[in-house]
C-alpha cells in the first residue's frame, strides 16, 4: 500500500514502538464506533499494524449505516446510493492500548472514517464531536468533563420467569435481590471482577474511579477522572465499556448496559459532566461569589433546556430508553435545572466552585457518548449564543416538572419525529450524521412496531 499521510495524525513510528514495547501481544483489535456506539472493525495480527498506520485500512462505507442489528439501513443513503464502496479507516493517535487479561494477548486501537481523499465522513460519530469541538475552540473556549457509567451484573440465564436476574458474587456464589445501594459489604463479593476492571482501565490509560452499589439488585456506578479534552471523556466511556463487558464474561457473568433492563427499579443512566475552560485556562462558569451565577452558566443551561426536547433521540436512542423515564424511576422527566437536587436534568453539583460544571442527567447508559458530548456543546453554544435565559432554579421535585419547561417527546416515536424535523439537531451533528442517525432510528423503531411482545399476549390473548 502506497504511503500516505494520516488525516488523523497518526503516524508509524507509534505503532512501532508499541510492539517494540510489547513484544507479547499477537493481535489487535481495530475498533470503529457506529451510530449506536457499537465497536465495528476487524482483529488484525501483530505484523499487519505498522501497514494499519502507513496506509490506514479500507472499511465499505455501510458499516456506518447499520441498525442495532448489524443490518443495512438504505434510508441513510450510504449503501448504495454511494454503490457501498471502500473509505479508509485510520487510527487515532493515543488510542493504541494493551488488553488486560486476554489470551492470547491482543491490544487494541480506535479508529475514524475518512473519505479516500483523506476528508473526515461526516456519518463518523466521532467526527460530529470535534465539528463542536472545533466550532467552540474558534470561539475561544474548551470544553472539558467525564461520564458516569452505569450498569448491571446479570446471570447469563434468566430466571423462570423470564426475566434478568442479578449475578450471583463472583467471588462465593451468593445471592442477592435486595437493592444495596451504597452497600460497601455488598461489593465485596464482586471484588475479584471490580479488580479485573480496574487493572484492565489502568493498562488502557483511564483512571476508573470510585465503584459503589447502586439503586437496585446488581447494578452499579463507577466514575471516570475528569479530562481537559471531551472527545478523551468520551473514548474512556467507549473503552471502559468494553473493558467491563469483557471481564464480566471472563468471570461468568453479563454486564447489561441497557436503559433499563428491570423493569420494577431504576434504570442505567450517563450522567455527562462538563465544564468550559477559555484560553488561558480558567473555567468560565465559575461565579465571583458562590451562588451568584454568572451569564455564561445560566446561558450555558438556557441553551441545554431549550434545546433538550429536540435532541431527546439522541439520549434516548432505543426503545427501552423510554422506559426509564418511567415516574418515580430516578431520571429526569422534565428540562429543569438546580442546584445540588439529582431529580433535575440539569445539575449544578455541590463542592469547590472552582471546579464548577453542569451534569447533564437525561442519557442513558446505552446512548452513544460521540453524539451525547456534541449535542450538548452544541446546547451551550446555542444557549450562549442567544443568551438564552434558563428560567427559575427548580429547588424541589424535579420530576414533578416547572411551569415554564419547554416540552419535551413523551416516547421514542414522537421523539424520532422531533428529530428529524429538527434544525438544531442538524446542526448539532451535521447533515450527514444527522441524517444517518435519524434514518437507522426509524428502521429500528418500524422493526419494534412489527414485533408482537409477550405482554401483548398476556393482556389481550384470552380477554378481547
Amino acid at each position: 500500500m502506497t504511503d500516505l499521510p494520516s488525516p488523523s495524525g497518526s503516524t508509524v513510528a507509534e505503532a512501532e514502538a508499541f510492539l517494540a514495547a510489547h513484544p507479547e501481544i499477537e493481535a489487535f483489535d481495530i475498533v470503529l464506533h457506529d451510530a449506536n456506539g457499537i465497536g465495528r472493525g476487524k482483529i488484525i495480527r501483530r505484523h499487519e499494524l505498522p501497514g494499519f498506520y502507513r496506509g490506514g485500512r479500507h472499511l465499505p462505507v455501510s458499516i456506518l449505516g447499520l441498525d442495532i442489528c448489524g443490518e443495512d439501513v438504505h434510508e441513510t443513503g450510504l449503501i448504495w446510493d454511494q454503490g457501498d464502496g471502500d473509505l479508509r479507516a485510520w487510527p487515532i493517535p493515543g488510542t493504541l492500548v494493551p488488553l488486560h487479561a486476554t489470551t492470547p494477548p491482543r491490544g487494541e486501537v480506535f479508529m475514524s472514517m475518512y473519505d479516500l481523499n483523506g476528508k473526515p465522513m461526516s456519518s463518523d460519530p466521532r467526527h460530529a464531536l470535534q465539528r463542536q469541538v472545533d466550532a467552540l475552540a474558534a470561539e475561544g473556549l474548551y470544553p472539558s468533563g467525564a461520564f458516569e457509567l452505569e450498569f448491571f451484573l446479570l446471570d447469563n440465564d434468566r430466571g423462570p420467569d423470564g426475566k434478568v436476574r442479578p449475578a450471583r458474587d463472583v467471588l462465593d456464589g451468593r445471592a442477592s435481590h435486595k437493592t444495596e445501594v451504597y452497600s460497601v459489604d455488598h461489593l465485596h463479593g464482586m471484588l475479584p471482577l471490580f479488580s479485573d476492571i480496574y487493572a484492565g482501565a489502568a493498562k488502557a490509560g483511564i483512571r476508573a474511579e470510585t465503584m459503589i452499589s447502586e439503586y437496585a439488585p446488581g447494578q452499579y456506578e463507577l466514575t471516570l477522572h475528569y479530562r481537559a479534552d471531551v472527545m478523551q471523556a468520551a473514548d474512556d466511556l467507549m473503552r471502559l465499556k468494553r473493558i467491563v463487558r469483557m471481564q464480566a464474561r471472563q468471570h461468568g457473568v453479563t454486564a447489561c448496559f441497557m436503559a433499563k433492563p428491570v423493569e420494577s427499579y431504576a434504570g442505567s443512566g450517563m450522567h455527562f459532566h462538563v465544564s468550559m475552560m477559555d484560553r488561558a485556562g480558567k473555567n468560565v462558569f465559575v461565579e465571583a461569589q458562590e451562588g451568584q451565577w454568572n451569564d455564561t452558566i445560566l446561558h450555558a443551561l438556557g441553551g441545554l433546556r431549550a434545546t433538550m426536547g429536540e435532541s431527546m433521540l439522541v439520549f434516548a436512542p432505543h426503545a427501552n430508553s423510554w422506559r426509564r423515564f418511567a415516574s418515580q424511576s430516578y431520571a429526569p422527566v422534565s428540562p429543569t435545572w438546580g442546584v445540588n437536587n439529582r431529580s433535575v436534568a440539569l445539575r449544578i453539583p455541590a463542592g469547590d466552585i472552582r471546579a464548577r460544571r453542569i451534569e447533564h442527567r437525561p442519557a442513558g447508559v446505552d446512548a452513544n457518548p460521540y453524539l451525547v458530548a456534541a449535542t450538548v456543546l452544541a446546547g451551550i453554544r446555542h444557549g450562549l449564543a442567544g443568551r438564552i435565559d434558563p428560567g427559575p432554579e427548580t429547588t424541589g421535585n424535579g420530576y414533578a416538572g416547572a411551569p415554564d419547561a419547554p416540552a419535551i417527546p413523551v416516547d421514542w416515536r414522537s421523539a424520532i419525529a422531533a428529530a428529524k424535523g429538527s434544525a438544531f439537531l442538524k446542526d448539532a451533528l451535521g447533515a450527514d450524521m444527522h441524517r444517518t442517525f435519524t434514518a437507522i432510528k426509524a428502521a429500528e423503531y418500524a422493526r419494534v412496531a412489527r414485533t408482537v411482545p409477550d405482554v401483548d399476549f398476556d393482556l389481550y390473548l384470552h380477554t378481547v
